[in-house]
């Protein structure tokens, strides 16, 4: 059971090192957190932590058949979570990251966590957030799902995540609010060609500038996770 939740402005430089203090002490308990990406507000949790990936999901009102996104703060950080990572997703991470771009990519074998029925697969995303990339040098990768209820509105600031998860956040970051309610673009990179699961905060255009192969998002409803993100993978 999350302790009562703290809300802690990130804004102010002073309080700002504090509440990244707060997040890193709750992660570790295995406690959820809300923290700000580049596209929406997201709901992280320690993505090695079967039990905290378990209350994020709680949380939302999701199932394991929904597996949450993994938030890196470095990019050279996707060889350690990810293997037979392509010359295309390579591309694309090395052009986009930081940034609204998730890449859905072959897990380590190896690692020991439980994200969800991911049939072997990881969704990876560097968000272009300073303070989520702090909170992620601090933390390592986090499991980051927006930060709402499931069939809600991804939150665009605190107040509203608030609102939607109550007290099984432990500690919000406040960071001010996000402009935008768009979710990153989610790209498939375990098919060849890669082709979008989700479209989003980026355009296909842009992608395809990059990867002229990426294949545009199927008109078939996708069971994909909202984001980040998160960050966002929120994300």
């Amino acid at each position: 059971m999350a302790r009562v939740s703290q809300i802690v402005d990130c804004t102010d430089p002073t309080s700002r090192a504090e509440g990244i203090s707060q997040a890193q002490d709750a992660l570790s308990r295995g406690e959820a957190v809300v923290l700000p990406t580049d596209t929406v507000y997201g709901i992280g949790a320690d993505a090695f932590s079967p039990q905290a990936v378990a209350v994020l999901l709680a949380a939302k009102g999701r199932s394991r058949a929904m597996p949450p996104p993994v938030l890196i703060g470095r990019l050279e950080v996707m060889d350690a979570l990810a293997i037979d990572v392509s010359e295309e997703a390579r591309a694309l991470a090395q052009a986009f990251w930081p940034g609204p771009l998730t890449l859905i990519l072959d897990a380590q074998p190896s690692l020991r966590w439980d994200l969800g029925e991911t049939h072997g697969t990881v969704a990876l995303r560097m968000p272009a957030d300073e303070l989520a990339l702090d909170l992620l040098t601090a933390t390592g990768p986090l499991a980051v799902s927006s930060a709402n209820r499931t069939g809600m509105p991804a939150a665009t600031n605190v107040t509203e995540a608030q609102q939607m998860l109550a007290e099984s956040v432990s500690v919000y970051l406040d960071d001010g609010d996000r402009s935008s309610s768009t979710a990153s673009t989610i790209i498939d990179a375990t098919v060849t060609p890669p082709r979008v699961v989700r479209s989003g905060a980026l355009p296909l255009a842009e992608v395809q500038a990059v990867v002229a192969s990426v294949e545009p998002e199927s008109v078939e409803p996708q069971s994909v996770e909202p984001e980040a993100e998160a960050p966002d993978s929120h994300s």
